[in-house]
């Protein structure tokens, strides 16, 4: 089906959804079946789309050693095909069944591939909560930014409470104090 107008013919699209076929100057193209659908039937799920899942990050468990592997719908394997390969390449080892959790004190948090993060100075697989260096003690971090912190203290406390923005402008009276205003 042509979009446009009698005036502009290769204006915009009209929507492929079977009930729909509405004008659209800015349609929408669908990843998985590449047809062009409207703002209302531009997602997988309104126009039923039989490609949906080309695209999707799935993730399967390991019942045996609880990994978990990560597949794509591309290759279109079955999820029983991707835990026998899993099985057969030797990582599947039933002893590893416990799950690791977060090496922060007192955090319970599981680690999974979606809900961890590792810290580029100390190399801790951490969870999210405590992702920053400051959250999980990072000694590489502490030791890296302490020698910049220092150096901001030391000239913080020679500064003696004076203002610095007024230091440099050579009037040798003290600065003024102005009247509060209260709002209401």
């Amino acid at each position: 089906m042509a979009g446009g107008t009698e005036a502009f013919p290769d204006l915009g699209q009209h929507c492929q959804h079977p009930d729909c076929h509405q004008l659209d100057f800015l349609p929408f193209k669908c990843d998985g079946c590449r047809k062009e659908f409207c703002l209302e039937h531009r997602s997988c799920r309104t126009h039923e789309c039989p490609k949906s899942d080309h695209n999707s990050r799935k993730v399967v468990v390991c019942e045996v050693c609880s990994m978990s592997i990560e597949t794509t719908g591309r290759d279109g394997e079955d999820e029983k095909a991707v835990l026998k390969r899993h099985e057969k390449s030797g990582t599947c080892d039933p002893k590893k069944k416990n799950k690791p959790t977060c090496p922060v004190r007192r955090c319970k948090e599981v680690l999974t591939f979606s809900n961890s993060s590792t810290c580029k100075s100390c190399q801790l697989k951490v969870c999210l909560k405590h992702r920053f260096p400051a959250d999980h003690s990072c000694k590489q971090a502490q030791a890296r930014n302490g020698q910049w912190n220092d150096k901001f203290l030391a000239a913080l406390a020679s500064t003696n409470g004076r203002d610095c923005a007024k230091a440099g402008r050579g009037s040798g009276s003290p600065p003024t104090t102005t009247s509060s205003i209260k709002a209401y």
